[in-house]
């Protein structure tokens, strides 16, 4: 990765988490980035994504799998020496039916896998949910990583927690690093302890980092009322749930909850976020979680979920790429839903300067 220009596609773009990273890396390094391609089939999140980077001269796939059926457009890419991609995780979601690659979705690994075979890119960086690492008891992804292994790939991976890279939300992801086999990468360097080793020396740099969500997360004034919930909805958001299904519903989490691209619908407590102004005013929070209230006061409090601004900078994006696309005409609906989506930028900045490190 130390080439004068990287160049790269951005494959399932969603908002380009995996592209910003990149971005605020090769500016803090003084280096040049060139994305000759990206794939996304959300037009908002497409809307959002070409609001705050410039897409000119790029290749827009759109439909990735309609894409790989001409093989003559695979050849036509220019060439390019990084594939990233989130590629869609809901098969492999615990919320999800967990069908994995039997799912449609699952399969548009194998439409990576069509442009890596004809494009022979010097690394690939790929990140989806957990859960892809055990389903199917381990042979889903043995047969991902066989994949990549037979096309010519060392492959490694690890799981990786954004909490532990400046942004509060635990939100732990797999993270797949495939390197050229010509051209002798270390095969035992992926790891997480490591990486978060290199995390905790990093100064001075691009990303926003943040202890908790009291710390420029939370805006600590009163938000606009459509945030706050409603008195009729409040028992439920705080409900431990029923016979068929318990939970622990807490409020005020200082690390936040996983952002769920569904969080617009509100679920309960123990799924989504949710902050009591009260906790919001308290001149020591911490001191404020130490009191123990019954669900009942819970629900005098005034309670509201995260705006979308918020959402956002829990997954590492600054205020001009909310504006820009608010701008744009992106509905609060949708940037929840972007949000939820992405790939966490300071846990991909890290992973890459890791990398780029190793290489020296």
């Amino acid at each position: 990765m130390n080439e004068k220009t990287l160049r790269y596609i951005d494959l399932f773009s969603g908002i380009g988490g995996f592209r910003r990273a990149l971005e605020l890396l090769a500016k803090d390094l003084g280096k040049k980035t060139e994305c000759v391609a990206f794939s996304e089939i959300d037009k908002y999140a497409v809307i959002s994504y070409k609001a705050n980077y410039n897409t000119k001269d790029e290749i827009e796939i759109g439909d990735i799998e309609h894409f790989v059926k001409d093989t003559e457009q695979i050849k036509n890419l220019p060439n390019f020496d990084i594939v990233f991609g989130g590629f869609p995780c809901q098969p492999f979601s615990m919320m999800g039916k967990q069908l994995g690659l039997k799912d449609e979705r699952g399969g548009l690994f194998f439409s990576v896998m069509k442009i890596i075979d004809i494009k022979k890119p010097k690394y690939i960086l790929l990140e989806n949910v957990r859960n892809l690492f055990t389903h199917d008891k381990g042979e889903t992804y043995q047969q991902l990583k066989k994949e990549l292994e037979e096309h010519g790939y060392n492959v490694q991976e690890d799981i990786l927690n954004t909490s532990d890279f400046g942004l509060p939300q635990h939100r732990r992801r797999l993270y797949i690093f495939a390197s050229r086999k010509d051209l002798n990468t270390p095969t035992d360097i992926f790891d997480t302890k490591l990486i978060q080793k290199h995390f905790s020396k990093l100064q001075n740099r691009s990303i926003k980092t943040y202890k908790n969500v009291m710390d420029g997360i939370l805006d600590q004034h009163k938000v606009e009322d459509k945030y706050y919930l409603s008195e009729k909805i409040k028992p439920t958001i705080l409900s431990n749930g029923t016979k068929n299904f318990k939970s622990n519903s807490q409020i005020n989490q200082l690390i936040a909850r996983p952002l769920t691209a569904t969080m617009v619908k509100m679920h309960r407590a123990c799924q989504d976020n949710y902050y009591s102004q009260e906790f919001l005013d308290a001149e020591c929070p911490t001191s404020y979680l130490k009191n123990s209230f019954s669900k009942e006061e819970e629900a005098t409090h005034k309670i509201r979920k995260l705006t979308p601004w918020e959402t956002l900078k829990l997954q590492g994006f600054d205020e001009k790429f909310f504006l820009n696309a608010n701008k744009a005409g992106i509905s609060n609906h949708q940037l929840y839903k972007q949000a939820g989506n992405a790939v966490s930028v300071n846990t991909v900045y890290t992973i890459l300067d890791y990398l780029i490190e190793k290489e020296n």
